[in-house]
């Protein structure tokens, strides 16, 4: 006796050897024994032996047509034995039975199951629509096929073209697009980078950028909807100083100013003066909203996205020729011996007198016309001369305050390596292309401008960080428990040691418009301001406040993405000048193991024969071939230039710790099942 049955969804036939009420031992014909539940049971049969038994049926399921067979059955639940002595004749043969069985089982679009052997025919409309649904994945199979051929052919289809940055980021992994991207992968044994490079569909490495991170960042697009700035309704003083601002010339958001009082006195008041946009923009408001959403400017060569609408910035920002809304600290200071008095925090009306702009001063405000009142520029605008005096006891403060803190840090601040300007030719501002010339320039770092721009800043955000702490006001706090190697800048609400600074807390709050963790502070400040000892009572965020620890998590992530991008887009916009100059050698100085560092261009790559060779080595380095899409440039050491490095067992400074452009992580996976995770075509 043999038994057809089932097992798991599959059907298997073999030979009876005993059997009981409930179940039955059954071997099969590979000789492996299987215990069989009578629910699982399905044909007895004599003959034939059971393959050809299964064969047989197999081929009598094939001759079966669904749509008659559907016409055959009852509305009612039925047996496939039944169906089949309806279908064939009465006397359906054990073959036929059993080949009516197959088919029903493989057409569930047709008949559902109802039990052990019995089944119930669907109705008309539920068959069209599963109809309709099998042709259209199988017209998809057929396009999935069709565009994987061209892929593998070296041509783009355009809707594959079209869905580029979603297949490759974002991608939906059941739709057409992205599985003839696995597909044609898989057959050319290619990367599906790399494939789609062949295959033309990447043709401006600079947009290919540029559409990643607006995908991954905005995806609904950088523009803003409209808003209006609220206007300050606080009755401000007016500040007795003339104020004025320190930056680039492409910078529009001007969040901070200077003013010198008391020169000559004895003791003198800098005032460090930044715009207040908190003044109006209260926390859950329109503006806020849009700000919350971006968190900070993105900043790249020749564009910027900012944080907030330029038409909100000019509002609030310091634009010299206006007495500006300004949250403003006041250090006094003894003039000869520069130790610090006394601060005070006031909320006002600051005039601006000039917005001066570095990159054209740096010639001129130089460390030798700073100290000696004898040095002199042939071309010295007379706006300077006025300015000179002030300019030099703000430097000479600077400088101070730095030394101050490198006592504190426990080691000097390394500068070792210049600041470089990009400038796109004719950009004006404009969205790049990536056709753009580029210009690159070189800015010292700690320039007398820079230094003293960046110790007021240091001055003004670990001074208002310890008055808020004093007064019980939580912030956003950046501190960094050592200079240990592997120990990181932290953001938080308590108010902790920055040992990478050197100061007891450093609260970010001299660019609220431009940073959303300053507009933050800002408010919290602004509470301190006109509340004092119960301003904890009065601020916006109140201590553990969940709100503040979102803030800072999304800030965080925010800003590292932010921060990645501009860095790409640096050595992007640095290689595409090696292109457009025709360099193939660069000199270049080893940092550690295989790494060197340009000597005049902001460029790391990795390099071949550099081994044994020590740190700071200077060499010269043949340029491979570079890849504007993925970043990547190798280099091969030519010669070695030097013959006795300075100091070879120095330690790698804190700058060399920057992270090189890696390879793109994409997120097509050639080990999916090519069928996906769903494969309802509905």
């Amino acid at each position: 006796m043999f038994l057809l049955f089932e097992e798991a969804g599959k059907f298997m036939a073999g030979r009876v050897l005993s059997e009981a009420e409930s179940s039955a031992q059954v071997e099969l014909d590979s000789g492996k024994r299987v215990k069989v539940k009578a629910a699982n049971m399905l044909i007895r049969f004599e003959k034939p032996a059971p393959a050809a038994f299964v064969q047989a049926a197999q081929k009598q399921a094939e001759g079966i047509e669904l749509e008659m067979a559907w016409e055959f059955a009852p509305e009612e639940e039925f047996g496939f034995a039944d169906l089949a002595r309806d279908y064939f004749s009465a006397n359906a043969s054990i073959e036929q039975q059993a080949g009516m069985l197959f088919k029903l089982f493989e057409a569930p679009h047709y008949f559902r199951r109802a039990g052990k052997g019995r089944f119930k025919r669907a109705p008309a409309d539920i068959i069209a629509q599963a109809l309709a649904a099998i042709e259209k994945k199988r017209q998809i199979a057929e396009q999935i096929t069709a565009w994987a051929g061209e892929l593998g052919q070296g041509a783009c289809p355009e809707p594959i073209r079209e869905q580029l940055y979603k297949i490759l980021f974002k991608p939906d992994k059941n739709a057409a697009e992205y599985k003839a991207v696995v597909e044609a992968s898989r057959a050319t044994h290619t990367a599906p980078l790399e494939l789609l490079q062949k295959a033309g569909a990447i043709h401006s490495p600079y947009l290919f950028h540029w559409k990643r991170f607006l995908l991954e960042n905005f995806p609904k697009g950088h523009g803003f909807p409209a808003v209006t700035a609220p206007a300050i309704a606080d009755e401000l003083p007016l500040a007795p100083v003339q104020a004025y601002s320190i930056d680039d010339s492409q910078t529009t958001e001007i969040d901070d100013a200077l003013s010198l009082q008391g020169l000559g006195s004895g003791t003198v008041t800098v005032g460090i003066h930044i715009a207040a946009p908190g003044l109006a923009v209260l926390p859950g408001s329109p503006v806020d909203q849009l700000g919350r959403a971006r968190l900070s400017t993105v900043y790249m060569p020749g564009y910027k996205i900012t944080m907030l609408p330029d038409d909100v910035v000019q509002i609030y920002t310091l634009q010299e020729g206006r007495a500006c809304p300004a949250v403003s600290l006041y250090v006094t200071l003894d003039e000869a011996t520069l130790d610090i008095k006394s601060s005070e925090t006031r909320l006002e009306r600051v005039p601006i007198a000039r917005n001066l702009r570095h990159d054209q001063l740096d010639a001129i405000v130089t460390e030798p016309w700073l100290l000696d009142p004898a040095f002199n520029h042939d071309s010295e605008p007379q706006s300077m001369t006025e300015l000179r005096t002030e300019l030099a006891f703000l430097y000479r403060m600077a400088k101070d305050l730095k030394a101050k803190r490198e006592m504190v840090r426990g080691k000097p601040e390394t500068f070792n390596r210049p600041d470089y300007n990009f400038r796109l030719v004719g950009n004006d501002g404009a969205e790049p292309t990536g056709e753009e010339t580029v210009q690159i320039s070189v800015r010292q770092r700690g320039a007398p401008l820079d230094l003293i721009v960046a110790e007021a800043m240091i001055l003004a955000n670990s001074t208002w960080g310890s008055w808020m702490a004093e007064l019980g006001v939580p912030a956003i706090y950046r501190s960094q428990a050592s200079l240990a190697p592997g120990v990181k800048v932290r953001m938080g609400t308590k108010a902790l040691p920055h040992a990478g600074i050197g100061v007891k807390s450093y609260a970010w709050s001299t660019s609220p418009l431009r940073r959303y963790t300053d507009l933050v502070n800002q408010w919290q400040i602004i509470a301190c301001a006109r509340h004092g000892k119960t301003a904890a009572l009065a601020a916006p965020f109140k201590p553990k406040d969940a709100d503040l620890f979102s803030i800072i998590s999304s800030f965080d992530a925010a800003y590292s993405a932010y921060n990645g991008y501009q860095g790409a887009m640096e050595r992007f916009w640095t290689l595409r000048y090696v292109q457009l100059h025709g360099l193939t050698e660069l000199t270049a100085s080893l940092f550690k193991e295989n790494m060197v560092r340009a000597d005049e261009l902001p460029l790391v790559l990795p390099v071949l024969g550099a081994q044994g060779l020590p740190r700071g080595a200077k060499l010269r380095i043949k340029l491979g071939e570079i890849d504007l899409i993925t970043l990547d440039v190798h280099g091969t050491v030519l010669e070695r230039l030097d013959t006795v490095v300075a100091d070879e067992t120095a330690q790698a400074t804190e700058e060399d710790d920057e992270e090189v452009a890696g390879p793109i992580a994409i997120a097509v996976d050639v080990s999916d099942s090519a069928e996906g995770s769903n494969d309802n075509p509905a």
